[in-house]
């Protein structure tokens, strides 16, 4: 089981760090649709992360709470509100997509583990919503680049 609350504790940093990320980018957004949109990437990361949580606890494992300084820098998540001080909206979408991109490897990576059917299936789920959301962010920064 120790293995098994470990990748549930890494995916769960990576939730974290996203629900952060997305909640520093949506202060920084300019455009109010971009802004709400980020508000519901962040939500998506902090639901994902509680789901987690509870299977870490059904586990007997005790669940990571926060994202680390250490793992935020591998995560992407760390240079977002450096990367977006006075920048645009399209600097944003960029630094988004790139955490999005390290989150899809973090479950990618899950997903190669011997996991338990029911755990299995919620990771998959969640990796599907981080691909959903990494290829929205895609299209927007796309559209804005088009425009710009």
């Amino acid at each position: 089981m120790t293995k098994i609350t470990s990748v549930l504790n890494e995916l769960i940093e990576i939730s974290n760090d996203g629900d952060k990320g997305f909640r520093q980018a949506a202060e920084d957004a300019k455009n109010p649709e971009l802004k709400a949109l980020l508000l519901r990437r962040a939500s998506d990361c902090a639901s994902g992360a509680a789901q987690l949580r509870q299977q870490v606890s059904a586990l007997g494992g005790k669940p990571e709470e926060g994202g680390t300084a250490g793992g935020a820098v591998h995560r992407g998540w760390v240079s977002l509100k450096a990367a977006v001080a006075g920048r645009t909206d399209l600097a944003i979408l960029e630094e988004c997509e790139r955490g999005e991109d390290v989150a899809k490897a973090r479950y990618q990576d899950a997903l190669k583990q011997d996991l338990p059917a029911e755990i299995l299936a919620l990771v998959q789920t969640q990796y599907e919503g981080v691909v959903r959301n990494h290829d929205q962010i895609r299209d927007l920064r796309d559209r804005m680049r088009a425009t710009s």
